[in-house]
């Protein structure tokens, strides 16, 4: 997977888990529990959406790896 196919797979994600998030202002350094203000469920969610529609499973102790929206991005074109 590409960084545009990644980024597309964690937009997409987002919309599902968190309609509300506006993309046209989102910058991809926005942290995703602070600044998009996931809570820990949606959290699980954007990681189990993300798993669904990529393949891509984020174990727990990559995390802190996926914190911000780029580097959700990044890891999704790392491995997918």
């Amino acid at each position: 997977m590409n960084e545009q196919e990644a980024r597309q797979a964690v937009h997409t994600a987002i919309s599902q888990v968190a309609p509300d998030v506006d993309f046209d202002g989102l910058d991809e350094g926005s942290r995703l529990r602070q600044d998009l203000e996931l809570d820990s469920l949606d959290f699980l969610r954007l990681v189990e959406t993300i798993n669904e529609g990529t393949g891509v499973d984020i174990p727990e102790r990559d995390y802190a790896a996926v914190a911000t929206v780029k580097g959700l991005i990044d890891y999704l074109a790392a491995r997918g």
